[in-house]
């Protein structure tokens, strides 16, 4: 059931996108281009998915990537808006992560020895920082940003052989997360939290901007982040939670996991000198710990006052499905199952995935929205 709603929100989406295509031919292709991306290939590049479609080189694709006249962030502007029109609610959450392409030579943009999540160590590989949207209704990838590390913008003639523009200069990570926010904020996106990881939530302008923009946000952060206490003094993360008594801590559950409810103990401190508190809104540093090993996780929070603990747990736990976003959209829409090295054949590719992806969000909200119980969302 579910494969054939798929199916249908497929060609409805691929209509929807069609405006965004200056010629016929690539708006043909790119129905069958997509077509392709969850048709189960054991590969899908652009050889497999020209021979599917009857065509006898790859060259057609290829030119759907690299050169074809459609625009590609307005795409990705269609498949946003479609992603609120499914599962839009106020109460969403926005996400930020980021993850890696294995890749082998040096001429893809951005590839580098570097960081990859994905393989959990250091490889050749290219980085993309994506904004997923979750709410009860399910959760996509709404946006996409390719890292470019410094090695390469401080290379103008490399980048140029790889087709990437003269005006991109270097950005970090958390970079590409203001904007990605400011551009979803921007096209009202209707959301009330933040959440990521501590490669982003330990890195403080990102936390001013967001108290700047007024959006409440649950952060990942290092127990040695420097934070301000109430009485205006500085401390670090574990020390502000040493020393708090047994009845501080209450055990809640993050939601479900692959084994089951992901339940923890969790308390939370205030910080920040109250007095210096915007009205109406609050600090505090979110602390989790392991029912068995003990282990601390900390958060450092920000949002409406009368927050309770019982939401920060439930913001803390609602990032893990960008990573269930990333291991299914590479399983089944190709995310990273491409051959192409150029700037803008990677973002025509990833964002024709994320729209695979997102019409498979799109079914099985209406799966989720057609049951007597709809899930609950703290």
């Amino acid at each position: 059931m579910v494969v054939e709603a798929w199916a249908a929100e497929l060609d409805g989406l691929c209509e929807r996108v069609g405006g965004r295509f200056g010629r016929a031919e690539p708006r043909r292709r790119v129905g069958e281009y997509v077509s392709g991306l969850v048709a189960g290939l054991d590969r899908k590049n652009g050889w497999t998915l020209a021979e599917r479609a009857g065509e006898r080189s790859p060259d057609g694709m290829q030119r759907l990537l690299r050169r074809a006249d459609w625009d590609v962030d307005g795409v990705r502007d269609d498949v946003r808006a479609f992603v609120v029109d499914r599962l839009g609610d106020p109460d969403g959450v926005l996400i930020v992560d980021d993850t890696g392409f294995l890749k082998k030579g040096t001429r893809s943009a951005g590839v580098q020895r570097q960081y990859s999540g994905t393989a959990g160590r250091r490889e050749n590989c290219q980085v993309g920082t994506f904004l997923a949207y979750r709410s009860r209704w399910g959760h996509a990838l709404i946006d996409r940003e390719l890292y470019l590390p410094e090695s390469w913008t401080e290379d103008r003639d490399r980048c140029r052989a790889a087709g990437v523009p003269d005006e991109i200069e270097f950005a970090t990570k958390p970079r590409h997360a203001m904007a990605m926010l400011e551009r979803a904020i921007t096209a009202g996106v209707p959301f009330g939290w933040v959440t990521a990881d501590e490669a982003y939530g330990q890195v403080k302008y990102l936390r001013v901007w967001l108290e700047e923009q007024k959006r409440a946000h649950v952060l990942a952060t290092k127990r040695n982040d420097t934070l301000i206490t109430t009485v205006g003094g500085q401390a670090r993360a574990d020390q502000l939670v040493a020393d708090l008594p047994a009845r501080a801590w209450c055990r809640l559950s993050a939601g479900p996991g692959a084994h089951g409810l992901r339940d923890y103990d969790w308390a939370r401190v205030e910080i920040r000198v109250r007095a210096f508190w915007e009205p109406g809104w609050g600090h505090w540093l979110l602390v989790r710990r392991h029912r068995t090993s003990g282990e601390l996780a900390y958060y450092v929070c920000f949002g409406p006052r009368r927050t309770s603990l019982a939401r920060l747990v439930v913001v803390a736990g609602a990032r893990w499905p960008i990573e269930e976003c990333f291991q299914q959209a590479k399983q089944t829409c190709g995310l990273d199952d491409y051959q192409v090295r150029s700037w803008r054949a990677w973002y025509a590719h990833i964002t024709l995935s994320m729209l695979a992806y997102a019409a498979l969000a799109a079914a099985r909200a209406d799966q989720v929205k057609g049951d007597l119980c709809p899930p609950a969302w703290a």
